[in-house]
């Protein structure tokens, strides 16, 4: 079920500069405009209007999030099923809080004592969880094309959390949520995305979110570690980490992904941080207010010099704030349909 298709992921339409935040809520805290998808599965299924949407609806949930509870959460009596297949600290944990701080009932798939270990298949699982009658389930699976194909076996909405490398449609939303609060905008800027680009699923959403909203986008990575077609999918591809990141006003680096085989595309780690690792000497090719990301978990030493990772300029620790703040609005724009922000 590992499915490349890079090569086949058309760009998003330009967004209009003028664009920011059509969705805003209103007089009223209700949205003007309304989640019209069942289903998160990729960033490829949204346009424009969409993706702001969701940003502005996460922005909303920001100081909800740092507040105490609601006596009225707006998932309350809803159930969130978390099905990961793939290990997960950042990313289950947060969309676990994130439903938990919306009332909705949250459970956590113990996989490693579950059915699926006698031998039971992925649309059997999704049957069988389907007849609970949950309100949506939350999955993380090592096949590019699994999540889609749960999708079809449910009645319930599905959301992407991540499925081999091919998307990981939140943590691009939670991204995208980032730099707008760092720069103000996201149409116009510069993004750099940099390292283990052909195991990327992240890069890939990430690709497809950025050129929906009028961003140039550069790919930066050894040779081996770009994938067929890149040059569709980007603005500008460069091999040469110095002149990749001139004049860039964001920094995001990749993991080098050892669970699937990178270690096997690079002559050592050690050589891959000389010529690939973000240190001060290459970060002073970008702006002098450029940001640094990092979607985790983090190789120290080996794509990012630590004390990059805990400097002023890195966004790091506030991309996993945000993460909570944009799956409880993927959560609340699927589930709750009356979609009002909360005050």
């Amino acid at each position: 079920m590992q499915i490349r298709v890079w090569s086949k992921m058309a760009k998003q339409p330009q967004a209009n500069p003028s664009t920011s935040r059509s969705s805003q809520p209103g007089e009223h805290g209700v949205f003007s405009v309304a989640f019209s998808h069942r289903h998160l599965l990729s960033i490829s299924q949204l346009d424009q209007n969409d993706i702001v949407n969701l940003l502005d609806r996460a922005q909303a949930m920001v100081p909800v999030s740092r507040q105490p509870r609601q006596d009225h959460p707006p998932l309350a009596g809803k159930t969130q099923i978390n099905l990961f297949f793939e290990n997960s600290t950042r990313t289950q944990a947060s969309f676990e809080i994130a439903g938990k701080r919306l009332g909705a009932l949250v459970v956590n798939m113990a996989l490693k004592t579950s059915s699926i270990n006698k031998g039971e298949t992925l649309i059997d699982t999704a049957v069988t969880l389907n007849a609970m009658q949950p309100d949506v389930i939350v999955v993380r699976h090592a096949s590019a094309g699994a999540v889609e194909l749960l999708s079809q076996k449910t009645s319930c909405s599905v959301i992407n959390a991540g499925d081999g490398a091919h998307e990981h449609p939140t943590q691009a939303l939670l991204d995208a949520l980032t730099i707008r609060r760092h720069k103000g905008r996201i149409s116009g800027l510069t993004v750099a995305i940099c390292g283990d680009v052909v195991n990327s699923r992240v890069a890939r959403s990430n690709l497809a979110l950025l050129g929906a909203l009028n961003v140039r986008t550069r790919v930066i990575a050894p040779r081996q570690l770009l994938p067929a077609g890149i040059e569709q999918l980007c603005s500008e591809v460069f091999t040469d980490m110095n002149e990749g990141l001139k004049g860039v006003d964001v920094v995001m680096m990749l993991r080098l992904q050892k669970e699937r085989s990178s270690n096997a595309l690079v002559p050592s780690e050690r050589e891959y941080y000389h010529f690939y690792g973000l240190n001060e000497q290459k970060l002073k090719n970008a702006k002098p207010d450029a940001i640094i990301m990092h979607p985790g978990p983090m190789n120290r030493g080996v794509e990012i010099d630590p004390e990059i990772a805990d400097s002023e300029r890195s966004v790091i620790t506030e991309q996993v704030e945000m993460g909570v703040a944009v799956r409880m609005a993927v959560l609340d724009a699927l589930l709750n349909k009356n979609t009002k922000a909360m005050q």
